[in-house]
């Protein structure tokens, strides 16, 4: 087998409500009830990169320690959402931050390029609000 690309990603959520204002009115992901309780967006652009990332490596990018706090739950999963330029990871981490989300990681330039913010969603999934340049046509 050797899939072509990532057909689609999405939390297993418990709290539909609590999933729909974090991914939905908090990062800006419309959302459509396709039937009964089943939330999605065919039209977001697909995925640019699939990695198998260790904890030690996540724990390491978030907090400069190879081991996880353990006054968080430890992720399942990691998701990047790529915005349009570098300048709007800042404000996109302050809108979460003001709807009372628990920011990891504060808007910062990584040393490879890429300015990323992480936080925790309701689901323990690690996301990222990033610009990554060499993945958009045209850079910054």
């Amino acid at each position: 087998m050797k899939p072509a690309f990532v057909a689609g990603f999405g939390p297993i959520v418990k709290d539909t409500d609590a999933s729909r204002a974090f991914w939905g009115e908090g990062l800006g992901i419309g959302l459509a009830e396709a039937s009964p309780g089943y939330w999605t967006n065919d039209d977001l652009e697909g995925v640019k990169a699939f990695a198998l990332w260790p904890l030690s490596q996540a724990a390491e990018a978030c907090f400069g320690t190879e081991v996880w706090p353990s006054d968080l739950p430890e992720p399942q999963a990691w998701l990047e959402l790529d915005v349009e330029s570098a300048g709007d990871v800042a404000p996109a981490t302050a809108e979460m931050a003001g709807r009372g989300y628990r920011i990891l990681v504060d808007a910062r330039l990584e040393p490879w390029g890429q300015t990323v913010s992480h936080l925790l969603s309701p689901e323990v999934i690690l996301v990222g609000i990033v610009y990554t340049p060499w993945m958009h046509k045209t850079g910054e």
